[in-house]
């Protein structure tokens, strides 16, 4: 049996894909406050990057040390996930996340990865 392969997540994936979600919260929060009328619509800015902020700090202590280990039969994931490889439909990438869908509907994300496409051919691979 070969050794397991981890994937865990990768610190500057996390922080540039909070960057991403802080830039639409801030432009999201300024048309909303356009459209509302309010003559502040600057202040949307500073809101939604402050929120995306205290966000990202809260989650990172659960999110940096969620790791997926896969078997020659099994990815396994934080908490109970645990998906047979016969099981897996289907594996694709969405920004650092890597989704796993398997032949009964369910959805998993494999999250913050440094190389989602590397992540994707690895289990592809083990499912070969």
């Amino acid at each position: 049996m070969a050794d397991p392969v981890i994937f865990t997540p990768d610190k500057g994936a996390y922080i540039r894909t909070n960057a991403w979600l802080a830039a639409v919260a801030m432009a999201g929060a300024m048309i909303v406050l356009w459209l509302i009328g309010n003559p502040y619509v600057w202040t949307g800015a500073p809101a939604g990057l402050a929120a995306i902020v205290i966000r990202a700090w809260y989650l990172a202590s659960e999110e940096l040390v969620a790791t997926w280990q896969m078997t020659n039969t099994t990815l396994t994931g934080p908490g109970t996930r645990s998906v047979p490889l016969n099981q897996i439909e289907a594996v694709k990438t969405m920004g650092s996340f890597v989704q796993i869908v398997t032949k009964g509907g369910d959805k998993h994300l494999i999250k913050y990865q440094a190389d989602p496409a590397a992540t994707k051919a690895a289990i592809e691979r083990a499912m070969a």
